[in-house]
């Protein structure tokens, strides 16, 4: 069976911690694949306000995830701190890739890679739009 490789980019434009609950823990005493989309969500939350933004308004359109992706790497435990990194990255007309690296603060183990794929939406013409020209001035980066 094939398996999903997701490589990272070389450099991340954010990071922010968060300390695992006990509702991020599966039965198998580890942090659960729903919970990463969830810390994933947090830390884009973060990001985006540190500009901001926020998912509904990014500069007038908001956002919606069109796919998500998580790479295994380790275990992560409750109690134990994580940082995420999230990179903005690989932009189309209407949206981009948020990348994300997950690893246990103290020892920088690494826990998971994720990726969410967004696209840009008018919420009121209930159709995809764009790219916000002041969100792209922010993460597009020359080569």
């Amino acid at each position: 069976m094939a398996r999903v490789k997701l490589d990272l980019p070389e450099r991340f434009d954010f990071s922010t911690e968060i300390s695992l609950r006990v509702s991020d823990i599966n039965y198998g005493g580890h942090l659960g694949h729903d919970s990463i989309l969830s810390l994933t969500h947090e830390a884009r939350v973060r990001l985006l306000r540190k500009y901001g933004f926020t998912e509904i308004n990014i500069d007038g359109p908001g956002l919606i995830i069109y796919d998500a992706v998580i790479v295994y790497k380790s275990e992560a435990f409750y109690g134990e701190t994580v940082k995420i990194e999230v990179a903005i990255c690989d932009f189309s007309k209407y949206g981009c890739d948020f990348v994300y690296k997950i690893t246990e603060k103290e020892t920088g183990r690494e826990v998971a890679r994720a990726k969410t794929g967004i696209v840009f939406f008018d919420y009121r013409e209930r159709k995809v739009t764009y790219v916000p020209e002041k969100f792209r001035a922010i993460f597009v980066t020359e080569s």
